[in-house]
């Protein structure tokens, strides 16, 4: 398939192929958890491009692209812990960091389901692992949803653990995940 490449997500072409991968994975691991109608009607190709293209305008998060060959196939963002709700995720998703502030955070991970087990995302986790360190942080964490039992074991394998804490994240009309937040020194 050709050589594998890391790229700092700065250009449209990045933002559109993150988001569209963010979409996949949703569709691909979170049928049955989260209600079908809100997956249908808000999880797009492209509902993330602006996210991605606001936090490299503002440089609030970092986001990464891994390319096998001419192919996106594995993407995450990065970045100081998101203590400020006015930075999070939306109306869904208001997580309360507060504790956390000074760490780092893994905003988002994300494998093309068709690239899955071909070791991706541990070359892309080593790499962002590596910049929060670099960027002087000495800890930090990301939320996985509880019933994903593959990605809490691929978090686990990278060195994080669950520290016990999570955020009850509310699907209308009447769902509600656990995220769990997975913590690990850097």
């Amino acid at each position: 398939m050709g050589a594998v490449r890391i790229v700092d997500a700065v250009e449209e072409e990045h933002f559109a192929a993150m988001s569209l991968i963010h979409a996949l994975g949703w569709r691909a691991t979170y049928p049955g958890f989260v209600p079908a109608d809100y997956m249908e009607r808000e999880i797009t190709d492209t509902r993330w491009v602006s996210s991605f293209r606001e936090n490299h305008r503002t440089g609030r998060a970092h986001g990464l692209l891994v390319y096998a060959g001419e192919t996106p196939v594995c993407c995450a963002t990065y970045g100081p812990a998101r203590t400020d709700a006015g930075l999070q995720a939306g109306e869904v998703c208001k997580f309360h960091n507060e504790a956390y502030a000074g760490w780092g955070e893994v905003i988002s991970f994300y494998t093309h389901p068709d690239h899955t087990s071909k070791g991706y995302g541990s070359l892309l986790m080593e790499e962002v692992l590596r910049r929060l360190r670099a960027d002087g942080f000495p800890s930090c964490y990301v939320y996985v949803l509880r019933e994903n039992a593959g990605a809490r074991r691929f978090y686990e394998r990278h060195g994080f653990a669950w520290d016990g804490t999570w955020e009850d994240i509310p699907f209308p009309p009447d769902t509600v995940c656990k995220d769990l937040r997975y913590t690990r020194k850097l």
